[in-house]
């Protein structure tokens, strides 16, 4: 899947960049994270800021059959995880936010309860001590009941909860189409423009046969 072009022109000074720290972790879905990646390394505008744990590596190997370093070249800047003293383990260094792509149940534990023991989960909680938007792609199922409630403590302290679903409603034709619809939303929570999917523009059309009056469905329909 390649990126769509950028735009071309001069490039920003680090300071005029919108920062944004992306993270992936050991889930399945290193697609989400990799495209991502691809997509905002065509944005002059954006400055990338990444992560990979181990587990990370593991699944970009087995999924994408990409390692380490291929996938390192798509940031601009790269953080090991263990190194805690980096500059986005501070909230006096600026960014728009962070996305965790895809989002361990692990990762989601030490967010949830503020253990911050790595430099993934220490950046997450500086997005939320800071205000920043946090997004967590996460990835399991079926979620169990402890799962459930690390989604529900990351949101109330204002976390998105962004499970990685695919929608159906545009037609897509490909695996690139789904993963690429799913992108452009998580793109959307940081207003960041792309044309990755097309808009929703309402439903086109009429159904080929109405619903009988007082047909039980009718009530559910409207």
């Amino acid at each position: 899947m390649s990126a769509p072009p950028g735009n071309v022109g001069a490039p920003l000074p680090s300071s005029l960049k919108r920062r944004l720290v992306v993270a992936i972790t050991g889930a399945t879905g290193a697609v989400y994270g990799v495209r991502l990646l691809r997509v905002l390394q065509a944005m002059p505008s954006v400055e990338t800021h990444l992560m990979v744990s181990d587990a990370g590596v593991l699944s970009m190997h087995q999924e994408l059959d990409m390692n380490r370093k291929q996938v390192e070249a798509l940031a601009n800047v790269v953080h090991s995880v263990r190194d805690v003293g980096a500059c986005i383990a501070s909230g006096s260094y600026e960014s728009e936010g962070m996305v965790i792509a895809p989002c361990s149940m692990k990762t989601l534990a030490a967010v949830a309860h503020g253990f911050s023991d790595n430099l993934i989960s220490r950046s997450a909680d500086v997005m939320l001590k800071e205000r920043r938007r946090l997004v967590l792609m996460v990835r399991e199922t079926p979620f169990n009941l402890a799962h459930l409630r690390n989604m529900t403590s990351v949101t109330e302290m204002g976390g998105i909860i962004f499970p990685p679903m695919p929608a159906f409603y545009q037609r897509p034709r490909s695996v690139e189409e789904l993963v690429d619809h799913t992108v452009g939303r998580v793109l959307d929570l940081f207003s960041i423009s792309h044309q990755l999917a097309p808009r929703w523009q309402g439903l086109k059309g009429a159904p080929d046969q109405a619903l009988p009056p007082g047909d039980p469905l009718e009530a559910a329909v409207e």
